[in-house]
């Protein structure tokens, strides 16, 4: 999906460059909170361009937490450690129980979003790993 269709599909927005995090990152990403600061519950739309994804990472909690990702527009990829990768498009959630090593992102020709929430729980971190490396992200095809 190019940049144009995606605009048109996008409709909880690009958002801003996602500055805070673009180290976490290979590629840019962009960031649309959707609550504000005194939400209980933190949801934002998180954008890719292609071929961007976020390194390996774990929501960590001793009770309850994770995160659950609302696909939005455009097509990318989820993969846990251990697993094959998913293919995620419009419509497609995906939970994802905390302590869990995963990452995900657009695919290679299409740009992607996904509404990203925060599942409250207790002593609730999350720890970022290493990229994604450019020899696994290639292996996944279209």
């Amino acid at each position: 999906m190019n940049e144009k269709e995606f605009e048109l599909a996008n409709v909880f927005g690009k958002g801003a460059f996602n500055e805070g995090y673009k180290e976490y990152f290979t590629g840019n990403s962009y960031l649309n909170p959707l609550v504000d600061k005194t939400s209980p519950l933190f949801l934002a739309n998180v954008t890719f361009e292609p071929s961007c994804r976020n390194n390996w990472h774990i929501h960590h909690a001793t009770k309850g937490g994770g995160q659950i990702l609302i696909c939005t527009a455009g097509y990318g990829w989820y993969q846990e450690e251990g697993k094959d990768a998913i293919s995620l498009e419009p419509g497609k959630v995906i939970v994802i129980p905390a302590n869990t090593k995963h990452w995900h992102g657009a695919k290679k020709d299409s740009w992607f979003s996904h509404i990203s929430i925060e599942v409250p729980g207790e002593n609730t971190s999350n720890e970022w790993l290493e990229p994604v490396s450019d020899e696994e992200y290639k292996r996944l095809g279209d």
